[in-house]
């Protein structure tokens, strides 16, 4: 059985309430208008019923939510409909199962598709495909300030996507750290599957007790959870470094940025209402 959540909100809410849910890692939502002004959405969340709840428990919004246990297979009709994306100029982010037909007709969007890097992600029952964006912000993010060679922190790596595609595009290894236990398998298996599992390797550890510290830290988890670590988050990133941190929506941004002071802003990419912010380490 898979744990399933169950939240009623309001028509105007329905939208950041799926769009908290989607970076959460959730692979589909379901909606039920119950009338013009009530909405009930459902999906599948693996088996973090506490880290779910403390995530809803923080923010302020005008809905109630209950936990209900489904089979497992009930969730999985999405697979038929999920499909490989592009993200940026030559990252192509395919679901494990997609055919040659589909991540042919994404490449035919890149401009030299023998340049282009295919990420295959299995996601299993606990995580997202990678195509949130707040994902894809923090993979042009990465993209655009990772160098050959960096270590990189993945902080909340879920599936390992963002990993994955550090080590694709020059990262000399890649570093997950996640509190749920279903990460270290199915991002092992998406590292092994994608040709890097001998540069990646992730932990379950508090950050407190992660030893390491990299030139890019990344962390795609929401705001409170930023805020929460923040102190932590600071420290990973060595001098010189970046912190590229999702998971924000674009208005609550700047009481992440404030937390993670000294650390200074250098960029911001938008997409939608979330936005990707970069810090550096001077």
């Amino acid at each position: 059985m898979a744990l399933s959540i169950i939240v009623s909100t309001t028509a105007e809410q329905v939208e950041l309430v799926s769009d908290v849910l989607w970076s959460l890692g959730v692979v589909a939502i379901e909606e039920h208008w119950d009338t013009d002004h009530e909405v009930r959405l459902q999906t599948s969340l693996g088996n973090d019923r506490e880290v779910v709840r403390q995530v809803l428990d923080s923010l302020s919004w005008s809905a109630t939510w209950t936990f209900c246990e489904v089979d497992e297979n009930v969730g999985d009709h999405w697979r038929a409909f999920a499909k490989p994306v592009l993200v940026g100029k030559r990252l192509v982010i395919a679901p494990h199962w997609s055919s040659a037909e589909q991540i042919d007709e994404v490449l035919s969007a890149v401009d030299n598709s023998q340049e282009a890097l295919i990420i295959t992600i299995e996601p299993g029952s606990t995580f997202g495909m990678g195509d949130h964006p707040t994902t894809m912000a923090s993979l042009l993010a990465i993209e655009k300030y990772l160098v050959s060679g960096d270590e990189v922190i993945d902080v909340g790596c879920g599936s390992g996507v963002l990993g994955i595609a550090s080590v694709l595009l020059g990262a000399r290894r890649a570093i997950g750290v996640d509190i749920s236990p279903a990460s270290i398998e199915v991002s092992c298996a998406n590292a092994e599957s994608n040709g890097v599992a001998d540069r990646w390797s992730v932990s379950t550890d508090a950050l407190e007790q992660i030893g390491s510290s990299a030139r890019i830290v990344v962390a795609n988890i929401l705001a409170p959870a930023l805020i929460e670590l923040s102190e932590q988050l600071r420290r990973l990133v060595n001098p010189g470094g970046f912190l590229i941190i999702s998971g924000v929506l674009t208005q609550n941004y700047a009481h992440v940025a404030e937390a993670l002071r000294p650390l200074r802003e250098v960029d911001r990419i938008d997409l939608e209402q979330w936005s990707a912010v970069i810090f550096a380490h001077e």
